[in-house]
């Protein structure tokens, strides 16, 4: 038996700790920082394709050690 109560409500976590949403945010500067890497107009959207990739990628993987 565990030692919470079944009478406690349990306490939600602020968006910001959830795995699950954070995950989604990584992924999507990950996604971002391919389009950036990819299109042929602004070389400024070019030269910060990398680090915008790298910050989704380290992002994900701190985020995906998080609790359910």
């Amino acid at each position: 038996m565990s030692d919470i109560s079944r009478d406690e409500p349990r306490r939600r976590r602020p968006v910001f700790l959830r795995r699950g949403p954070m995950e989604n945010l990584a992924v999507m500067v990950i996604g971002i920082g391919f389009l950036m890497l990819f299109q042929p107009f602004l070389i400024e959207l070019y030269t910060y394709s990398f680090v915008t990739l790298l910050a989704g990628t380290f992002m994900f993987m701190i985020v995906s050690k998080f609790p359910e």
